[in-house]
């Protein structure tokens, strides 16, 4: 079983003004560790887009960050405490101030948008019937889904089922919000918007996001900093301007969508066999 590795720095240094802060953190599947010690600070407000090839570690970090993952190692700083470290109560009501939009949007296909959205509510919170049915519908208008309260998730198409998801996620007016792959499996046009709904939210709540993605137009108009995931270790992190300058080989060809060589060797035997002649080689 994995173990906690609580903070031996005076209280000093430990991280202050940032919303997140990540130090060494270390997380194992079995004998296999795929996060090695990664740092970095999320200052209050901003959205930071984690960046990363298959199998780079950027979900397990993600999972890691909403704790449906316990470090083997490091430590998770949020709201002075740090969260890597907590157990019980103490655990939970930290986590009552995160809200989480999964890829899939994970919305209960037996329930309505609306009793999706109700269900942090009901779950966690006293609040009477009716005040919960009013802050719903604040919720659904917020992401542009006003009079959609009654429709099952099947009847949403897959825009709609993500900003029903983000709407949940919203459910608790969370101080850090997470997103992972928000604009996966949607077109240009509906990803545009769900790129402007989070620039929405982040200015209209100033709220510290977090997103997972492989959308690089995406990526560049969301973020105030992005970092890049190369095997568990961060390749690159700064602002959206300095990875764009970024003269780092792995930073230069994850942007530049430069494939691996041995993937490029197979690209130049099937245009061998086809009669076709290789770009670099004409």
């Amino acid at each position: 079983m994995a173990t906690n590795v609580v903070s031996q720095h005076p209280a000093s240094e430990r991280p202050s003004g940032a919303a997140i802060s990540v130090r060494n953190l270390r997380v194992k599947y079995g004998d296999r560790e795929i996060l090695h010690g990664i740092n970095f600070e999320i200052p209050a407000g901003e959205t930071l887009v984690i960046l990363g090839g298959s199998g780079s570690g950027k979900s397990t970090l993600l999972r890691t960050l909403v704790g449906l993952e316990r470090p083997s190692g490091g430590e998770i700083w949020m709201r002075g405490k740090n969260f890597a470290a907590m157990t019980g109560s103490e655990r939970d009501d930290l986590l009552k101030k995160l809200g989480m939009s999964f890829q899939s949007g994970a919305l209960f296909g037996s329930m309505t948008v609306a009793e999706n959205v109700a269900l942090p509510l009901h779950e966690h919170t006293n609040l009477d019937d009716s005040t919960i049915d009013i802050m719903v519908r604040l919720k659904l208008d917020q992401v542009g889904l006003a009079g959609f309260d009654n429709y099952m998730p099947a009847q949403l198409s897959g825009g709609m089922k993500k900003r029903a998801a983000i709407a949940r996620a919203l459910a608790m007016d969370p101080e850090i919000l997470f997103f992972d792959e928000p604009s996966a499996g949607l077109d240009p046009i509906i990803a545009a918007g769900i790129d402007e709904l989070i620039l929405k939210l982040k200015k209209a709540f100033r709220m510290t996001i977090v997103v997972v993605t492989h959308e690089l137009a995406s990526a560049f108009l969301i973020a105030d900093r992005m970092i890049l995931l190369d095997k568990g270790v961060i390749g690159a992190n700064g602002t959206v301007k300095e990875l764009q300058e970024s003269k780092q080989p792995r930073v230069r060809q994850f942007l530049d969508r430069v494939p691996e060589p041995e993937l490029s060797e197979e690209m130049d035997y099937l245009q061998m066999l086809t009669g076709e002649i290789p770009p670099q080689r004409r």
